[in-house]
Order: C-alpha cells, then structure tokens, then sequence
C-alpha cells in the first residue's frame, strides 16, 4: 500500500513538474512572437512615414508654409437668428488654429488674406408635431456665400456667390428633444462650413 502511494506521489509531481516546464515554454514562446510582432510594427511604421515623405504627402488639416495671417471678418448675417454669424465666426476661427503657421487677426491692414461671407437664410421646418405616433425626419438648410481674397495682389483666391449646407433631423412628440435635434443640425452644418472653407484656403494658400 505504501509503495502504491510513493509512485502516485512520483507520477503526480512528475505530471506538475512537466506541466510548469510546459507552461513556462509557451510563456517564451508567446513573448517571443509578440515582441517579433513589435519589432515588426516598428519597421511597417517607418517604412510608411519615409514612403509617405517621399510621396510628398501633406496633412489636408495643416499648412506648414510661411507664415500667413488672414483677416477673417465676421459674416453679414439677414436671417432672424442673431446668433449665427458669431456662431460661424467661432467656428471657422477653431479650424484656422489648427495651423501655426496661419494667424487671425481683427484688422485687415498688414493681413495678407480675407475671408468674408454673409449669411443668406436658414431654412427651419416647423417643429410641429403632427399629432401622430410617428416621428418624421426633416430637413434644415444653410445659404451662404463667401470670398477669399488675397490682399498684396486683389486676386479672388475662392468666391462662392451661393452654396447651400443641409443636415437632417428628427421631430419628434417631445417639443423640447425636436429643438434639441435641430440645434445639433444647425451646429453640424455651421462645422462641416467651416471646414470645407479652412480646407479650401490651405489649398489656395498652398499654391501660392
């Protein structure tokens, strides 16, 4: 009885024995390959950085040229909503900062650039609810127009004498969430704006 139980003793810590080895292999084995999958991450993203540097690849979001400044002025604004123009004026301001290189200021002499634009209308469906149980989407509009000038030479960089921006949003039985919804509209329309007139310049800017 004693002798069975000495070799179920030496099976059971042979079998421990083995297992802890094994288990310590596979942990080798998995830090090996992730530090080779490391190594190989290394290598791919410099490989991209130097293909794309030699592509001449340029950030769309940034201008890293020569110093600039523009004049940007805040917009004519012949809708109801007071606030819009301020709201542009903010955000396209929030775009411009995003290159170092390109300053804003408030006064038009010693500017190299300007940026001027007014606010045509704004289309706000009604945010009745039809007194059913199903929400509808509708669709509010932005006009406006705009030009981007260059000071030294009087040459229009981009004019855009009428361009419309249009978001979609929900009315809904909940007076209070329909206004929200239309507000969150108006703000994306004022945002995707702003960008596409900081990307049109950077480009303009970029081919001078």
């Amino acid at each position: 009885m004693s002798l069975r139980r000495n070799l179920l003793i030496l099976w059971f810590d042979t079998r421990v024995l083995w297992e802890t080895q094994l288990a310590r292999e596979l942990q080798i084995q998995i830090r090996s390959y992730i530090l080779k999958l490391f190594i190989r991450w290394i290598f791919l993203s410099i490989a991209v950085a130097v293909f794309l540097s030699g592509c001449g690849y340029r950030n769309p979001y940034v201008y890293s040229g020569p110093d600039k400044s523009i004049y940007v002025t805040t917009w004519k604004n012949r809708t109801s909503d007071l606030q819009l123009d301020a709201q542009i004026y903010q955000e396209l301001i929030k775009w411009f900062q995003k290159s170092g290189s390109l300053k804003i200021t408030k006064n038009k002499e010693g500017a190299d650039f300007i940026l001027a634009g007014e606010i045509i209308s704004i289309d706000i469906p009604s945010l009745a609810f039809d007194g059913t149980n199903t929400a509808s989407d509708v669709r509010l509009t932005l006009n406006v127009r705009y030009i981007f000038k260059d000071l030294a030479t009087e040459r229009t960089l981009i004019e855009k004498p009428s361009e419309s921006w249009q978001r979609t949003y929900t009315i809904t039985g909940d007076a209070a969430e329909t206004r929200d919804n239309a507000n969150e509209a108006q703000e994306l329309i004022i945002e995707d704006l702003a960008q596409s007139i900081y990307q049109r310049t950077l480009l303009e800017i970029s081919k001078l």
